[in-house]
């Protein structure tokens, strides 16, 4: 379903502005944050549709950011992809426990992730 509200967190500019560009040729709205504490804060501000976010991120890491917005009683409902080059079963099993929806890994399948979109739209 086009036309969700996407927030793509990421400390890599490069990495942002590529899904910014992916989604808003499908016709989704991004908003924006480069580390985990803007992710919370813009995941209780802007209630988005959806999260992609990366993992390894200074500060608040990925783990910590899902955790939080998963369980805060405002955004427990959103979910959150997390894309990361972290590809151990152990991180995959660690995102879930943390309140992950998904976990895709680096470099990004942009056809796997659009479908993944579209089920949990």
């Amino acid at each position: 379903m086009a036309n969700q509200k996407i927030l793509v967190v990421d400390d890599s500019l490069s990495q942002r502005l590529v899904l910014n560009a992916l989604l808003t040729k499908e016709g989704h709205r991004v908003i924006m944050a480069n580390d985990g504490e803007e992710a919370v804060a813009k995941a209780k501000s802007e209630l988005p549709d959806l999260i992609i976010m990366d993992i390894v991120m200074p500060g608040l890491n990925g783990f910590q950011a899902t955790r939080a917005i998963t369980n805060d009683e405002t955004t427990w409902h959103i979910p959150v992809i997390l894309l990361t080059s972290k590809d151990m079963d152990s991180d995959r099993v660690w995102a879930l426990r943390q309140g992950a929806t998904a976990f895709l890994n680096k470099p990004l399948d942009h056809v796997k992730l659009l479908e993944l979109i579209e089920t949990l739209a």
